[in-house]
């Protein structure tokens, strides 16, 4: 690296630090749970994505031992060279009887992350295109990894790209109207990461159905917690269709790793053809799908219902017991509620109270969340109590009360 690289980044680094952006990394040491260890320190965790509270589940444990003995450690290869295995097979076969009731002929292809999925199904919908026939409708507030294949997407295929605000579709529409390209993307998160709201769905598939579009949803914050038996806020909009290409996590609430995208069987068999991220990405281990088999029996299943029911009673009592006097509390009925406080250094002055009195809530900043919305981003697992809820906002409450009077100073 040439040494005015390194001092530019030495630079801006320093200018991140001005700005109260600097990033650190936390090194835990024990397994993802609600009590974590970090460093020498026990502190009660409301930040991990694992709202089921599987990561730690004996059951999974066990598969991923059995998995491992039986498959090993590694798949060796890509899919398409040697690497997908009978595990991979059965868990991409399940994934897909999941979504069926909500998406006719529909086939699963897992992937080893939900970013490399997202870009997957965005790059290649845009191969399906002639060369300037691609619009891509964007809510503004998509995960990361759909920004970037739309970027993408539209680098490669010179397509139109429009951002939509998922509360007030009236600017979907009119520019929608107006769009005569063959090929139609309109793309959303199922679940907001960083507000814990859901994307109008039924209406965004109307809207997809006028305009000969097709709907791709992003459920990585409702797998496994939205629905009946956590299929997703497919299952929970009670949504049938074949426009829908849907994107599902294994990583948060089915407590493992991975993704997949769910869709008709030719849109699957297409990405296996043209799907950069995938051809060219080693399989993920098969003790992993191996794992995941156990764990979405474990999601559909009576433990799965009732581990739901008990996410839904610590939002109820979070939204019915939370209120605060300066700080902006969600509406959330999902895991994710976010308490907006504004400034980058009163939400880094929370996240440290929070710390001291023995809570890993961290302070979420930009580029993650619009400039002047810093926030605490807490996130509630089966395996919290209603009474560990109860003392989170006692304990906000204190801490709230304190930076305003140091903010009033």
């Amino acid at each position: 690296m040439s040494f005015l690289a390194l001092q530019l980044a030495k630079e801006q680094i320093a200018d991140l630090e001005l700005q109260l952006l600097k990033r650190k990394l936390r090194v835990s040491q024990s397994p993802c749970d609600t009590n974590a260890v970090v460093g020498d320190r026990q502190l009660k965790a409301f930040c991990s994505n694992d709202y089921l509270g599987l990561a730690n589940h004996p059951d999974l444990i066990k598969a991923l031992a059995e998995g491992s003995k039986k498959y090993g450690v590694g798949s060796g290869a890509s899919h398409l060279i040697s690497g997908h295995s009978a595990a991979h097979e059965l868990l991409e076969k399940k994934l897909a009887s999941f979504q069926e009731p909500f998406i006719p002929n529909a086939r699963a292809l897992f992937f080893s992350s939900g970013y490399l999925a997202n870009l997957t199904a965005i790059t290649g919908f845009a191969k399906l295109a002639p060369r300037n026939g691609l619009s891509l409708y964007s809510a503004k507030l998509n995960h990361a990894s759909l920004i970037d294949g739309i970027r993408l997407a539209s680098a490669q295929n010179n397509a139109s790209v429009h951002l939509f605000d998922h509360t007030q579709l009236d600017s979907l529409l009119n520019v929608l109207k107006e769009d005569t390209k063959p090929l139609k993307l309109i793309v959303t998160d199922g679940v907001f990461s960083m507000d814990g709201d859901l994307a109008p769905v039924k209406e965004l598939l109307k809207i997809a159905e006028q305009h000969d579009a097709l709907l791709l949803v992003d459920d990585a914050h409702g797998f496994g917690v939205l629905g009946e038996q956590g299929h997703g806020i497919l299952e929970q909009e009670n949504i049938r269709s074949d426009r829908i290409i849907y994107i599902g996590t294994l990583g948060k609430a089915a407590g493992v790793s991975g993704a997949f995208i769910c869709a008709q069987d030719y849109f699957i068999e297409w990405l296996i053809q043209k799907g950069r991220p995938y051809i060219y990405s080693t399989a993920t281990p098969p003790a992993i799908a191996h794992t995941l088999v156990k764990s979405l029996e474990i999601i559909e299943g009576d433990e799965g219902k009732k581990r739901r029911a008990q996410l839904s009673r610590l939002i109820k009592v979070w939204q019915d017991e939370m209120t605060f006097a300066g700080w902006t509390k969600s509406p959330s009925c999902t895991s994710i509620q976010p308490v907006i406080l504004g400034s980058n250094a009163s939400a880094l002055m929370a996240a440290k109270l929070l710390d001291d009195a023995g809570y890993w809530i961290p302070a979420i900043r930009p580029p993650t969340v619009p400039v002047g919305s810093a926030r605490l981003r807490i996130t509630f697992s089966a395996n919290h109590s209603v009474d560990d809820v109860r003392e989170l906002i006692r304990t906000l409450k204190d801490i709230e009360q304190k930076i305003l009077e140091k903010n009033s100073t």
